[in-house]
């Protein structure tokens, strides 16, 4: 299955794939890293690497590119996922995402089953069918992004998250609302949240608050539910931009009334600029601001310049989803 070379962009290269785990994700367990390497070693020449501090998922990622390794499988979380696409990109080597995290956007957003397992069985008819597409990153400061950089509250309310990263295990979506209410309640936070951003076509939002480029139309799920603030974002189009501002906790709770409801209530908001078809974004602090990228924390930062590469990484999709992945959400039917 798959050693043989194909034709078109979809093509795996090598029978050879290194399965990534993140044993300290909120949905892996030693139960299912066995299983799932069992059923990948079945059809592939399969090995297993386990992750042993922050960054290593990129090490290793670098290291099967150069050996030309065909597919990098990473259970794990979104966090695992953006260290391993920064190690395959600008490569031939694919990545594949099985969900082991306690939220999953880019998996979800894609159409992966929630069940690591299951999804493993999905992966397996997706290797088969040579369903592997070329996609873009986005990249903020050199660090590439899959689906998303957020700055100002979002990435402050990332951060609260993360310091309580063991309840994520067991009420991720709860611990979101509750670090968002907390941040928006916290005025200090807000306040200091305070940037200009430059967009492609020369336009500049001088007083934003919080900030959103994306390569996925979800942010984050709720639940089942998707918190879509990017109507128009995909993996195969340039970046698009949601920047708002006069983010009061009234303004904050309608803004995620109207993100539930559809996207395109929440863009047409007098608090938002939106803009589509972003190749270059230019991001000033007035003063160190918070980001993350791919719901990962990176600090305070002063400057961010984000750019988009088209192509930049080559992604195992399912065999069945849509021309344009990192659409509206998970695929009918599916767990």
């Amino acid at each position: 299955m798959c050693g043989a070379p194909g034709t078109g962009a979809g093509t795996v290269r090598a029978v050879r794939l290194v399965l990534v785990v993140n044993s300290a994700a909120s949905s892996v367990t030693r139960h299912t890293r066995v299983v799932i390497a069992k059923a990948l070693s079945a059809d592939f020449d399969c090995s297993v690497v386990d992750t042993q501090r922050r960054g290593h998922a990129t090490r290793i990622a670098a290291e099967a590119a150069t050996r030309g390794d065909g597919v990098v499988v990473v259970l794990g979380g979104d966090g695992t996922l953006n260290e391993a696409a920064n190690g395959l990109a600008g490569s031939d080597t694919a990545l594949a995402a099985l969900p082991g995290g306690s939220t999953n956007v880019l998996a979800r957003s894609l159409g992966w089953p929630r069940s690591p397992v299951e999804a493993t069985g999905a992966l397996l008819e997706s290797l088969a069918g040579e369903s592997v597409r070329s996609v873009s990153l986005g990249s903020a400061n050199g660090r590439y992004f899959l689906f998303c950089l957020g700055v100002g509250l979002d990435a402050n309310v990332m951060h609260r998250a993360e310091r309580r990263h063991p309840l994520k295990r067991w009420v991720a979506s709860g611990l979101y609302v509750w670090s968002t209410v907390a941040t928006v309640a916290s005025r200090k936070a807000v306040d200091r949240c305070r940037f200009g951003v430059h967009l492609a076509d020369g336009e500049v939002v001088d007083d934003a608050e919080m900030v959103v480029v994306a390569n996925t139309r979800p942010l984050t799920y709720l639940g089942a539910r998707p918190l879509e603030v990017s109507p128009d974002a995909a993996l195969d189009a340039p970046l698009t931009v949601t920047a708002a501002r006069r983010l009061r906790p009234t303004v904050v709770a309608g803004l995620a009334a109207r993100a539930l409801s559809g996207p395109d209530r929440l863009v047409r908001s007098r608090h938002v600029v939106y803009a589509t078809g972003q190749d270059h974004v230019t991001i000033r602090g007035y003063g160190g601001v918070p980001h993350q990228v791919d719901g990962e924390y990176l600090g305070l930062t002063e400057h961010l310049e984000v750019r988009d590469h088209p192509g930049a990484l080559r992604l195992v999709v399912p065999h069945d989803s849509p021309d344009s992945p990192g659409g509206p959400g998970e695929a009918p039917n599916r767990p």
